[in-house]
């Protein structure tokens, strides 16, 4: 009855999350439905954007600290191993939902482009959301997103997370996924001023989140990941792989 729960828990957060991210690639393409972002500021500018810089850092304090091995430490009593990773990703799926629905546009526009430019931009936009998708699934999209351990503990064995593992993508910037999102935030052929706010409070979110979870992966991986950090650009793609001794 355990494993049945904790399988059903894993695959129904999966499948929030999924819907999630498909609504944060709406809202940040401009094509959202009416129902799931507010259409008009119902504050002032200079507040609209204050709550939009707080949503947006209520969304990196959740993602942070939730990520941080100390925190899972705290929470092993409370929250069972198999369902733990489903569960942050349960609250990342949350609070991307109040961030979403509690949104303050301002509509404002900072650049329109047309034609070839906005072709461009688009294009972009499309390549970046590929980007986040695939270093996903190049880091274990699976076990990344909780389906890997609840199915693991179904079938009664073990799971083990992923160890150091090099690929062609990762030997040439350390953070694809970041990149892919920081490309997604600001290609788009239409910059109002609420999107701009968005995308450079995000981007300074991962700035601040790379030292804090690149410390975690040295402390899990010690040298190898030194080695590695050393050797591969963080966010500026290399033009060649470089190489990295994984032992």
């Amino acid at each position: 009855m355990l494993r049945a729960f904790v399988l059903l828990y894993g695959v129904v957060v999966y499948v929030l999350f999924l819907g999630s991210f498909l609504a944060l690639v709406a809202f940040l393409a401009g094509v959202a439905p009416a129902w799931l972002t507010p259409r008009e500021a119902a504050v002032s500018w200079p507040l609209a954007v204050a709550i939009d810089v707080a949503l947006v850092a209520l969304f990196g304090v959740q993602h942070s600290v939730m990520a941080r091995p100390w925190f899972k430490r705290a929470i092993q009593g409370v929250v069972p191993p198999p369902i733990e990773r489903s569960t942050y990703v349960l609250m990342t799926v949350v609070v991307v939902a109040v961030m979403l629905w509690s949104w303050q546009p301002i509509p404002t526009v900072v650049w329109h482009t047309e034609g070839a430019a906005a072709i461009a931009l688009r294009s972009a936009f499309v390549f970046g959301v590929l980007l986040v998708l695939v270093a996903t699934f190049l880091i274990d999209h699976f076990e990344l997103f909780g389906l890997a351990q609840v199915v693991a503990f179904a079938r009664g064995r073990e799971h083990r997370p992923p160890t150091f593992r090099l690929n062609p993508l990762h030997a040439r910037v350390r953070h694809p996924l970041y990149v892919g999102w920081l490309i997604t935030f600001f290609a788009t052929p239409t910059m109002t001023i609420d999107h701009l706010v968005f995308a450079a409070a995000n981007a300074a979110y991962i700035l601040i989140a790379i030292v804090h979870e690149e410390r975690d992966l040295v402390a899990l991986h010690g040298p190898v990941y030194e080695r590695y950090r050393a050797a591969v650009p963080k966010l500026v793609p290399a033009l060649r792989p470089r190489v990295v001794r994984e032992t």
